[in-house]
């Protein structure tokens, strides 16, 4: 079978050459509508440059870093395949980085990617000692954006769902269907994403006149946590008619927990979660939550990357809304206090 070459693309698009060299090589200047027409001709024909060739011409590597901590998490899972698949539309390559702290490097800064002219840029996602990971890549000049970071009032580049509206939108849901004794069990409360789900959580209560009938911070995420906390709650007589769970894991936990002394999801209970993992869809009833929109986080997060590597100064952090996906875990509540 002939091999594909850059000539074949520029045939099928109907674009010059220069313009399919300046889409592979993802410059700035080629009007979207040509773009387009390049990048469906690489992907009918199944063209694949000669990256070797490309990373010399243009004085790169090809490759662009992510660095996280986990993929025990359909979330990060979906973002990192959105990344890959947005790269090879531009001709990268991505190299990933599961990296954690380990006891003889407390900060946390020897990663692979780190070495200098070992990728052209990093998309850090969801890592704790945020601060550290930033000064690092700041002062070996790697172009970096930071998927959900940790860090308020942060000066790095991010991707950022915004949490406190998540919050915010899963409460009014339990109190639009009637329920005043809703309790709240998050995650560890050095997530600025667990501060700010709170946060949203309470002022969806205040706005209605309500308070907190009772906040748990976990330790970990997860549904142990979840079953674990929601027992706590039962043995000291702590019976909401609604919760907010911080997380689909902790959410499932505690469902489990009060099924598991009789109690009747959503009948007795109704449960919401966040972040609509894939087992959310799955499970019975199936689960009330909000959703991170991980295509568009990745999405975003490559774009901005690339237009840091390109020069661009005039580069703005994204934040994007959540969405509530109503199921069968939440219904009206039909005890009164």
């Amino acid at each position: 079978m002939k091999k594909v070459s850059i000539l074949d693309v520029v045939e099928k698009s109907g674009v010059s050459l220069v313009t399919v060299s300046r889409v592979l090589n993802n410059v700035g200047t080629v009007r979207e509508s040509n773009r387009q027409k390049v990048l469906q001709a690489i992907k009918d024909l199944d063209y694949r440059p000669n990256s070797a060739a490309r990373s010399l011409a243009r004085g790169s590597t090809g490759l662009i870093g992510l660095t996280l901590e986990t993929l025990k998490d359909t979330v990060f899972d979906g973002i990192v395949h959105t990344v890959n698949q947005s790269l090879e539309e531009s001709g990268y390559f991505l190299a990933l980085s599961i990296f954690s702290r380990t006891e003889g490097d407390p900060d946390q800064k020897t990663n692979f990617l780190f070495q200098e002219d070992r990728v052209d840029g990093i998309i850090v996602l969801s890592l704790l000692d945020e601060e550290n990971y930033v000064m690092e890549l700041k002062r070996k000049k790697i172009p970096f954006v930071i998927i959900d970071n940790h860090v308020a009032n942060s000066r790095a580049l991010t991707v950022n769902v915004d949490n406190y509206i998540g919050g915010l939108e899963a409460t009014k849901h339990l109190i639009e269907l009637g329920h005043t004794r809703i309790a709240h069990v998050s995650g560890p409360d050095h997530f600025l994403s667990v501060r700010e789900r709170k946060r949203g959580y309470e002022k969806a209560l205040s706005d209605a006149g309500l308070s907190p009938l009772i906040v748990t911070h976990t330790e970990s995420f997860g549904i142990r946590s979840g079953f674990d906390v929601a027992k706590t709650w039962m043995q000291n007589g702590m019976i909401p008619t609604a919760v907010f769970a911080g997380d689909d894991g902790l959410a499932l936990g505690v469902m489990e927990a009060y099924q598991s002394e009789g109690y009747k999801i959503p009948d007795d209970l109704s449960v919401i979660g966040y972040d609509d993992q894939v087992f959310a869809a799955e499970i019975h009833p199936r689960l009330t939550t909000i959703r991170q929109p991980m295509e568009q986080m990745g999405q975003h997060a490559v774009r901005l990357l690339l237009k840091l590597i390109q020069g661009s100064k005039r580069n703005t952090s994204v934040v994007l809304q959540p969405e509530l996906i109503v199921r069968e875990s939440t219904a009206i509540c039909l005890k009164k206090d």
